[in-house]
């Protein structure tokens, strides 16, 4: 029998057995409209109208003025007055309320529009950009995450990865620790990513954006790019490499009643405020810079010195994607939107300043000794500063109020500068049509060349709230968006045809927690018409009585279309009606591999009798590491074994106390039960109590704590078993892996 033919001789003969068939026609790979242009969306935290040198502040701005010089500035562009809301009107081009994000992640409620759970009927630009070509990504700053989905179980459809972005390297929450990041990369939290000791976020953030755009040009160099670059800074806590600080130094010795009036003397010469605008005067219950003692002018005056230097910090990292742009060949067919804040600067430092605001916030302050114990460490790592709210007010020049307070413009009115080279002919150009953030998703919708889809993945959509500002691209006195409505904790206001009314309904924004609630039936409303009085200075109420009626009747009109009310005020903890992992449970068993859980997501250990019980198998004569953490370096606890494998308890309150109960031994081999015991025995706010450290059922130490945090030790970091992530709680270098033997379980028990 005749040999089988080898596989060689087979791949030889075949031709010959038949002809080939044709070739088949090319795959044609889905894309954007032909020439659609790059989008680049820069969005910072937290800065006033007049901080950046380009719109007259203090802190140069170079980036920010290179692109003003190549595009156009807009001088009466408005934000919503806070961060989760200003974001997701950023991303969907609908009013916050009607994307169900009224009020900040943090204090959602059950009423509609304020539950801040993203909606599928509001899509984003990102999902619209994504299903037309667009490669798409975020790098920084989320906040649109509620807490019960905020762990590595989800859900994860109001991720950023389930919210159009294909990349997302960043954090959830609404803030971070710039030298210690909690930080996730798609739907996995990193753990201890920080590895270089001149670390900080912003440059880490700019160098994967920049690393990304590269990557995704020479793949693809057809297929244009969605780059969304929200940094974080200038929110709290402000932290700045050591270097950029000391630039700065003696700058702001002046103060800021002196310097509210150089930055309006500025903004007046640049021309982005008219010649005829008025500086709106101090609120009388913020203090004259002159009744400050030596003291605390001087930590204040550093406190300014650290917020300028973070601000000029993160500008120059934005220079860093302009110049990846322009190396890749793909600047001038690139739109750069670059939002100077999502909302007015912050003065929720308090009166003060602070070195750890979040206890501020929840009156655990350190007050001015501990600023002064802590000069040389503002703005480093370790340190959670924040400016006194005096500089919050200079720095929104010369506009009344500050951050949260949406009734006026301090905390509404930001800077934006939008470039593209290839487009835009009117370099420099002023523009002082009124605008909002909702309008920069149809902006990015009509330059690419397509309209908002009628349905996104199989859901019929909202109409767009905001209006392109294309239109304004060519010297025009058109203003296309006419009315627009502001609610913030209750401050409120409607704007209409150059006409502004304005109910401020409290209180200070640096006086916001635990304060008592207030009637709505009282607030006194004031009208001010912009187009002659561009620093909403001058109250026209008692004047044009019919015209505020007029405005009053639209401002319900819009709340209701928009699902604004019912108005009401925040509440931190209690029934708001949201949904709760917990489940009322006031015992849960964790396991090693749990991490990554915020706060709200687990037992209430703060100001309430409680154990925490742990199961550990020691297998080696010096076990070490972390058995269970909560929070980081500015507050939280850490149940952990030191380098001798004996156990500590470290309980930090922010600056105003830390207390370490400490055994003397190191724990036995075999099988060990660690615990923790507290039992409150204070009243009121603080009510503190006494800890007691025990292994098997045995004391072996044991201490008074003084004070509870009433609300929350952190924001943004986590509960972790095993280790701790982000900034470390005790004395030791995370993630302080726990080695040695094992951890059956922790529980964590309410009494």
């Amino acid at each position: 029998m005749q040999a089988a033919l080898s596989c060689a001789t087979l791949f030889i003969a075949l031709p010959a057995l038949a002809a080939l068939p044709p070739p088949p026609p090319q795959l044609e790979l889905g894309g954007a409209p032909t020439g659609a242009p790059n989008v680049v969306v820069v969005m910072l935290d937290d800065v006033g109208f007049g901080a950046a040198g380009t719109f007259g502040g203090p802190a140069p701005t170079p980036t920010l003025e290179a692109l003003a010089q190549e595009g156009l500035r807009y001088n009466r562009f408005h934000t919503t007055g806070i961060c989760s809301p200003t974001r997701a009107a950023l991303l969907t081009g609908r009013n916050s309320h009607a994307a169900n994000v009224g009020t900040i992640i943090n204090t959602s409620m059950g009423y509609p529009g304020y539950q801040g759970v993203l909606q599928p009927e509001t899509a984003t630009v990102a999902e619209v950009l994504r299903q037309h070509g667009y490669s798409t990504a975020l790098f920084g700053k989320w906040h649109l995450v509620p807490d019960w989905e905020a762990s590595q179980n989800g859900p994860f459809e109001r991720w950023p990865t389930g919210q159009g972005f294909e990349t997302f390297y960043g954090f959830l929450g609404g803030e971070t620790d710039s030298f210690h990041p909690s930080l996730h990369e798609g739907t996995r939290q990193l753990v201890a990513p920080v590895q270089s000791a001149d670390y900080h976020l912003s440059e880490d953030l700019a160098a994967r954006a920049s690393a990304w755009m590269s990557l995704q040009h020479a793949a693809d160099p057809a297929r244009p790019f969605f780059l969304y670059f929200a940094p974080g800074a200038t929110h709290a806590p402000l932290q700045a490499p050591q270097a950029w600080i000391e630039r700065f130094k003696g700058q702001f010795d002046q103060g800021w009643d002196r310097a509210r009036e150089e930055i309006f003397a500025r903004q007046q010469k640049l021309g982005v405020i008219p010649a005829d605008a008025e500086l709106s005067p101090r609120p009388a219950s913020l203090p004259a810079w002159s009744s400050l003692s030596a003291d605390e002018q001087k930590v204040a005056s550093r406190l300014m010195e650290v917020y300028a230097a973070f601000l000029a910090h993160t500008d120059a990292q934005v220079g860093e994607l302009v110049r990846t742009l322009k190396q890749l060949g793909e600047y001038d067919n690139t739109l750069f939107i670059y939002i100077v804040g999502d909302n007015g600067a912050s003065a929720e430092g308090g009166l003060q300043g602070s070195t750890n605001y979040m206890g501020d916030v929840q009156k655990l302050s350190s007050g001015l000794e501990g600023l002064l114990a802590r000069y040389d460490e503002l703005g480093g790592p370790g340190s959670g500063a924040h400016y006194p709210a005096g500089w919050a007010w200079a720095t929104n020049t010369p506009f009344q109020w500050m951050k949260q307070v949406s009734s006026h413009l301090g905390a509404t009115r930001n800077p934006l500068v939008i470039s593209w080279p290839q487009r835009i002919q009117d370099k420099g150009g002023l523009r002082n049509q009124f605008s909002h953030v909702n309008d920069i998703a149809p902006t990015i919708l009509e330059a690419v060349g397509i309209e908002m889809p009628a349905v996104v993945n199989g859901v019929t959509q909202k109409p767009l709230d905001g209006v392109s500002l294309l239109y304004s691209f060519t010297p025009t006195t058109e203003e296309r968006h006419r009315t627009q409505y502001f609610n913030v904790f209750g401050n409120r206001s409607i704007y209409h045809d150059g006409w502004l009314a304005s109910a401020f309904h409290g209180p200070e924004p640096w006086n916001v927690t635990f304060s008592a609630p207030r009637d709505f039936d009282l607030d006194r409303w004031e009208l001010y018409h912009l187009e002659r009085d561009f620093s909403q200075n001058r109250d026209l109420a008692a004047s044009e009585t019919e015209r505020l009626s007029a405005l009053q009747s639209l401002f319900w009109q819009e709340a209701e279309r928009n699902s604004v009310l019912p108005l009401h005020e925040p509440a931190l903890g209690g029934n708001t009606g949201m949904p709760s992992r917990l489940g009322g449970r006031k015992s849960v068993r964790y396991y090693a591999g749990s991490y990554g859980l915020v706060e709200s997501a687990v037992p209430n250990v703060r100001n309430v009798s409680h154990r925490i019980v742990a199961r550990l198998k020691v297998e080696a004569a010096q076990a070490q590491g972390v058995v269970a953490a909560m929070g980081g370096d500015s507050a939280g606890w850490s149940l952990y074994l030191d380098e001798q494998g004996r156990p500590r308890y470290h309980y930090r309150l922010f600056d105003v106390e830390t207390v370490v109960l400490a055994g003397e031994a190191p724990l036995p081999a075999g099988e060990v039960e660690l615990a923790y015991e507290f039992v409150r025995t204070g009243k009121g706010l603080h009510g503190g109590g006494e800890g007691r450290l025990l292994v098997n059922g045995k004391e072996v130490a044991r201490a008074p704590i003084e004070r509870t945090a009433p609300a929350f030790f952190t924001i943004h970091e986590s509960f972790d078993v095993g280790m701790d992530t982000g900034s470390p709680v005790g004395p030791y270098a995370v993630p302080a892996r726990f080695s040695g033997g094992r951890i059956e379980h922790v529980d964590l028990l309410l009494n």
